[in-house]
């Protein structure tokens, strides 16, 4: 009876995670470059002598969803998305290195090119631009621009683009993407951008709500669980006190 118990409160715990997972994915339907988080979940055998027949389930490390969004033509300068697979780099408030697929980039007052914020990086680190009239991307994010008054285009950085499968990546406590093994990833010549694009979220909202569902007729069942075990300890406590 017991070994049941575990499994039901182990079950339940999961099914109510499953849940918050799927909330933050429909919340950032409309957050661009946005990946989807997958949970995870496996089987645990109890520690402790005498515990061989119980076990439980247990929540990995989440997933990342590398199915990409949907390209939206802006026409700004500044607006660039990754063709295919990949990411940019972009620095942490820590100094640390993450990754994105946001790809709506402004300029603070010194020139430095910042996603949502963050600094994104180049060959050598944060990218800052001189003075221009300018910008331009090339596919495989060299970046040229136009000096004020002058006619031709200098390329002055490249983005630093990355790859790697969605089981290498997880999120930090910010929600972006690092890998999981806490190095940074090396620049990958083969990913290409397209500027003047931006990229919406890969979250599908019918997806979501069919598994939103799922976990609640899930954690339905682990009560029920529960309920049965309990009926089944007042039965035995019935045999046993005659």
């Amino acid at each position: 009876m017991d070994a049941l118990i575990y499994t039901a409160l182990t079950g339940a715990e999961l099914a109510l995670r499953g849940q918050q997972v799927h909330a933050n994915n429909l919340a950032n339907i409309d957050t661009a470059g946005f990946r989807a988080t997958m949970a995870l979940a496996t089987t645990q055998a109890m520690p402790g002598y005498g515990y061989d027949d119980r076990h439980g389930a247990k929540m990995q490390a989440d997933a990342i969803n590398s199915k990409a969004g949907t390209l939206k033509s802006t026409g700004r300068d500044l607006d660039v998305a990754i063709g295919g697979n990949g990411y940019f780099a972009v620095q942490t408030a820590g100094g640390g290195e993450a990754y994105t697929r946001a790809g709506s980039i402004t300029l603070d007052a010194d020139g430095t090119m910042t996603v949502n914020g963050l600094p994104i990086l180049g060959g050598g680190g944060p990218i800052r631009l001189p003075a221009h009239s300018r910008v331009e991307f090339g596919m495989d994010g060299t970046i040229s621009i136009q000096p004020p008054g002058g006619q031709n285009m200098t390329v002055v950085d490249k983005l630093k683009l990355v790859n790697a499968e969605g089981s290498e990546l997880t999120k930090n406590a910010s929600g972006l993407l690092v890998a999981r093994n806490g190095q940074p990833l090396q620049a990958d010549p083969n990913v290409q951008v397209r500027s003047g694009f931006l990229e919406g979220s890969n979250v599908s909202a019918v997806e979501e709500m069919v598994a939103v569902m799922s976990l609640n007729r899930t954690f339905d069942v682990q009560m029920k669980m529960f309920q049965a075990s309990d009926k089944m300890a007042e039965a035995g406590n019935r045999l046993v006190g005659g």
